[in-house]
């Protein structure tokens, strides 16, 4: 059994992750959160010790480390821009790291960090639970039959916010690097682990609520449009949300299935066959990519939703 600590415990992803280190065996040991609504713990780990002030948590781990019973892992579910620097601090405590998408913000960090990954002599591993989706699964069996082949692909993922995401960390982008980063990097990672890498990637549209764009990739040609606006869902949309992928017409639906898939996520990390810093490398360059972008307009080959907004 391993001993977790976790950042972040009080936000949205955390009941996830706390789900899987329950449903993996293991102990979550301490937590923080600036914020004291954790009544989610007492269903799984009601022993959890829990701190408001991280240097109260710090000091516990740093004695905790010293003890028979030490920490092995921390998990992050924090804000995007605290993501880097809290896996230099883990790594520096001694731990293995899991860690939400985005690993960190600018690429150009990588390197260090895979040094800092070096030095400690543990792991940073980051959570690509779409990768383990059934349907996605099949998709990448298919492909690896025929990997000579381009495909013509269109990915749709509407999922509605209300007005409190402008106010929150989320809207700001120095904080969460937008929109394309908040919601769109699972994509391109999954797209570019699915098609190969980026060769020419074109911005058509950027507001507040909607980012539209067309990727050029080793074995795909993907228009994509991503948005929190709840009035583009379709109308048959069976919840808030709707994720689809067509390739060359085929469509591949995939708005449920997620219920364990942070748990499988876990249970390759503790496998030692998780994904790392360079398997989340090409996501964050091109997501990073796109945030630096001023939008062409709608020329070209866009997404057929870009001119609803």
């Amino acid at each position: 059994m391993k001993n977790f600590a976790l950042v972040g415990v009080a936000g949205y992803i955390a009941p996830r992750h706390i789900k899987a280190i329950a449903q993996t065996g293991n102990n979550l040991l301490v937590a923080h959160d600036k914020h004291d609504s954790v009544g989610s713990l007492d269903a799984t780990f009601p022993q959890c010790v829990f701190f408001k002030h991280f240097e109260l948590f710090d000091d516990f781990c740093f004695q905790q480390n010293k003890s028979p019973n030490p920490i092995d892992y921390l998990t992050i579910c924090t804000p995007n821009y605290t993501h880097e620097s809290l896996i230099r601090y883990g790594l520096r405590m001694g731990w293995d790291v899991i860690c939400e998408k985005p690993l960190i913000l600018n690429p150009a960090h990588l390197d260090d960090l895979k040094q800092e990954e070096k030095r400690s002599g543990k792991r940073v591993n980051v959570i690509s639970q779409l990768r383990l989706h059934d349907k996605i699964k099949e998709v990448k069996s298919k492909l690896a039959a025929a990997p000579n082949k381009t495909y013509d692909v269109d990915l749709t993922y509407i999922t509605a916010r209300g007005s409190w995401y402008d106010t929150s960390w989320k809207g700001n982008e120095a904080k969460s690097g937008g929109l394309a980063v908040n919601i769109g990097i699972h994509f391109y990672d999954l797209l570019q682990w699915l098609f190969g890498a980026v060769k020419q990637n074109v911005l058509h549209l950027k507001t507040a609520d909607s980012v539209a764009g067309f990727l050029e990739l080793e074995q795909a040609r993907v228009r994509y449009f991503l948005s929190i606006n709840a009035k583009l869902l379709p109308t048959n949309a069976s919840h808030t949300f709707y994720r689809s992928m067509t390739i060359d017409g085929q469509e591949i639906e995939f708005s449920n299935g997620f219920t364990d898939l942070h748990t499988e996520s876990y249970k390759q990390i503790l496998a030692g066959q998780g994904w790392g810093i360079d398997d989340a490398r090409a996501g964050i360059e091109v997501t990073h990519a796109i945030c630096q972008q001023q939008p062409v307009g709608l020329v070209g080959d866009f997404h057929p939703l870009a001119t609803k907004v």
